[in-house]
């Protein structure tokens, strides 16, 4: 039932010339391709120096070990979160943005935007990297959450991310003014529901002309069966360390195996954007502040899902005068997912600081953003042995300041 027991298709393609990147390219390149779909995991953000999560000595889970948490999962556990937040506040410190810069292949996704290909960029990750990379914030679907925007966990109100960034940074832990709640990012926490967003913007792989999957071993459910929602006449590309999901059974499906970095530069090279790609990426070095990136586009979130009218009800997205619509037929397609298990080994790890754990807790209160009243909550993802899901709603609720609690 699952990716994994589909057999490999061994006959000649049937959209594309051949099964390498010069194909891909071509492909790019012609009046076929209008709406590039791309799918982000982990491996992705490895490179730019974040840990993934199960790397034995390097990965997150690993170096947590030392909060004397029940199981390293907890971290990500809403439940644990409620009696324990300090943590999540202690990791939070280590993966905040501004930390770490975009990677060349967050900045390809720039550059498809750039040339009026990107449709919408599905990512798994909470790093909010493509927004540092300057990918339009209506084009990015953060499925497992991020850290552009806070809510209470109880009240759902809203806050202002300043605050949260100065609390993380002085090891405070933000508490609502008006319930009395724990205040986090809106990372998707096992328990926790995925943001509407993911559910409103998946029926925009039925009109994709090509989906890019990049640094993800597509077990995680239900970010892995995104894959197979996309019509069999769209080209499948994974650029990843090894093969993943069911990418390989279709006769267009192609596998670009190694490094992400390395084989986006060659893309990029046959394409004939490999200068624009190192100007772009030279651009990331400084690093913008992250409530820049959120002012920039206040509702991404809200945005995508009024942009895309009657989507729900099985129609196309309305395309702009760059991208014509696709004649593909929509495809049904349910795949089963495992445990993630992340592809890439990362060469730098996250350290804790060592006084990290040893701050009391002390309580302040502070007022919340007036906001507006929050969509209804989508389903969790399945699998509860992995890092947090990525996406988090921007949908937004009125309230007061949280209080905060001394690390």
């Amino acid at each position: 039932m699952g990716n994994e027991v589909s057999a490999p298709y061994d006959g000649p393609p049937e959209i594309l010339e051949g099964r390498d990147v010069t194909s891909v390219a071509k492909y790019m390149k012609s009046q076929e391709c209008r709406k590039v779909l791309i799918m982000l995991g982990a491996g992705v953000s490895t490179a730019a120096g974040i840990p993934d999560f199960r790397s034995p000595g390097t990965g997150l889970y690993s170096n947590l070990q030392r909060l004397n948490l029940p199981y390293p999962e907890a971290v990500f556990k809403i439940n644990y979160f409620r009696d324990n937040p300090i943590p999540f506040y202690t990791l939070a410190r280590e993966l905040y943005p501004g930390r770490f810069r975009p990677t060349l292949t967050h900045t390809f996704v720039k550059l498809l935007a750039d040339h009026s290909l990107l449709d919408v960029c599905f990512t798994q990750n909470i790093d909010t990297l493509e927004r540092q990379a300057g990918v339009p914030g209506h084009r990015i679907v953060e499925a497992h959450g991020s850290f552009a925007a806070q809510h209470c966990i109880e009240c759902h109100s809203s806050f202002d991310g300043a605050k949260m960034k100065e609390a993380v940074e002085t090891g405070d832990i933000l508490r609502c003014g008006n319930c009395g709640g724990l205040v986090k990012p809106d990372i998707v926490f096992f328990g926790e529901s995925l943001p509407a967003a993911f559910h409103k913007n998946v029926p925009r792989l039925r009109g994709g002309d090509l989906l890019i999957v990049i640094g993800t071993s597509l077990t995680v459910h239900p970010f892995a069966s995104l894959t197979g929602l996309v019509p069999e006449s769209c080209p499948r590309v994974l650029i990843n360390m090894d093969p993943a999901g069911d990418i390989g059974t279709r006769p267009d499906d192609v596998l670009l195996l190694g490094r992400c970095d390395e084989i986006i530069r060659e893309l990029a090279r046959e394409l004939g954007w490999e200068e624009e790609l190192d100007r772009e990426w030279a651009k990331t070095e400084i690093m913008k502040p992250l409530d820049q990136l959120v002012q920039a586009v206040p509702k991404a979130s809200e945005e995508q899902a009024v942009s895309s009218p009657g989507l729900a009800e099985g129609t196309r997205p309305p395309t702009s005068a760059e991208h014509a619509p696709t004649k593909a037929e929509v495809e049904d397609a349910r795949v089963e997912a495992e445990v993630e298990a992340l592809t890439e080994q990362v060469e730098k790890g996250l350290e804790i600081s060592e006084d990290a754990s040893l701050h009391t807790p002390t309580t302040v209160t502070v007022s919340p953003e007036p906001t507006v009243a929050r969509a209804e909550p989508s389903k969790p993802p399945e699998t509860e042995d992995e890092g947090p899901a990525d996406d988090a709603s921007s949908e937004k609720k009125e309230v007061a300041e949280p209080a905060k609690e001394k690390l």
